[in-house]
């Protein structure tokens, strides 16, 4: 692996494939190196968060764990993966010990600021394969100016369990210790079904499953889905909605307040998204900044289907296609193929990281509004 073992390399130099079928196939997938380091984090008491109607914040406290690691690491690239109610991530050794500085630092911030435990944890990719578990990652190219990591091998899946049980625990950060969240919002409005139901789906290989007998199961699930207008994309081609106020304003706020007023960075949000709306409803340009088509590039960027150890996705279905897949995947779970969680709602929504409006490398989570990928994970798991 050569420089791969100190600094990024690695993973720059990984091929970024623009076709997500062909993400399924174990071969265009890199085994990290050995010294580096799995980040996994969790929202424990996730899914009554969300049957009281905390999703929304759920979603917050994930995408905030990866909106640290960003900040941490000065926008350099690296792996990461948004799971809903949690995220996790890949770095070097050189960068271990800010990544679980930052780790810390959201854990403290998400219970101060919204009473949620979220654990946290950081173990070694050595450690993982000592298991019998291996990680592997990919690229994959959503637009012109994002590429989202994805994962196979179950490392991530056991990463995670053995988080849940306490183990590769992180320091606890001192109190008054927060969290740098420069450019995470929730500024858009919820995308609703223009075609009948959001379906979040996860779909994961039943224990001893060989990966290429699951891959044939998925390649059918995609072909499926590839009937489908975007594939199932829950965003418009224009991009999601917007109205004012934005329903996240007081979300964002707690995200950017740092030690300073609440109110004040709740006035400063509702501005900023106040500009905002009045540039996409009128057209109107300002400072080289084109509203509509940050806007649609939005849409462009959204990441709705994902390969985590598995398949995840948040997809736009009608009628049909979710009887079609809602049979498929029964069907696999009967041969002993897969095991499968769904959830159904009537919109989509948007957590974002946004370093720059000027740019087109901001990122934007999807989830199911109303349980999503946290629902599913209770279907999968009873």
């Amino acid at each position: 692996m050569g420089n791969a073992m100190t600094d990024l390399t690695f993973y720059d130099g990984l091929p970024k494939f623009s076709d997500f079928a062909v993400l399924s196939d174990d071969g265009k997938y890199a085994p990290l190196p050995d010294d580096w380091w799995i980040g996994t984090s969790d929202v424990k008491g996730s899914t009554e968060a969300v049957q009281n109607g905390k999703y929304k914040t759920v979603n917050m406290v994930g995408a905030a764990v990866i909106s640290a690691q960003i900040n941490a690491h000065s926008g350099a690239c690296f792996p990461y993966i948004f799971g809903g109610d949690g995220a996790s991530f890949a770095v070097p050794p050189a960068w271990k010990e800010r990544a679980s500085d930052a780790l810390a630092a959201v854990k403290l911030w998400a219970h101060q600021e919204f009473e949620m435990h979220l654990r946290v944890g950081m173990v070694p990719v050595s450690k993982i394969r000592a298991a019998g578990f291996d990680v592997k990652v990919a690229r994959f190219q959503a637009s012109k100016g994002v590429d989202y990591a994805m994962f196979n091998g179950g490392g991530l899946n056991w990463a995670e369990s053995q988080m849940k049980t306490g183990e590769h625990a992180v320091t606890d950060a001192r109190q008054g210790t927060t969290p740098d969240l420069t450019g995470l919002s929730c500024r858009w409005s919820h995308m609703p079904s223009k075609n009948g139901v959001i379906l979040s789906i996860i779909v994961m290989p039943q224990e001893d499953v060989p990966w290429p007998k699951f891959t044939e199961f998925i390649a059918a699930v995609l072909d499926r889905i590839s009937r489908m207008e975007a594939n199932g994309h829950p965003s418009a081609t224009e991009g999601p909605g917007v109205s004012w106020p934005p329903i996240g304003a007081t979300l964002e706020a707690h995200a950017q307040r740092g030690l300073g007023s609440l109110s004040k960075a709740r006035r400063k949000a509702l501005f900023e998204s106040f500009v905002a709306w009045v540039l996409i409803k009128t057209g109107l340009k300002v400072g080289g900044f084109d509203a509509r088509r940050y806007r649609r590039v939005v849409g462009e960027n959204a990441d709705f289907r994902k390969f985590e150890d598995g398949l995840k996705m948040t997809l736009d279905c009608d009628a049909e296609t979710e009887a079609d897949l809602r049979a498929l995947l029964e069907e696999g779970a009967r041969d002993a193929i897969i095991q499968f969680g769904l959830h159904t709602q009537s919109e989509a929504m948007l957590t974002c990281i946004v370093p720059s409006i000027l740019e087109d490398n901001h990122v934007h989570f999807v989830d199911g509004a109303s349980g999503g990928y946290t629902a599913a994970s209770r279907f999968l798991k009873s």
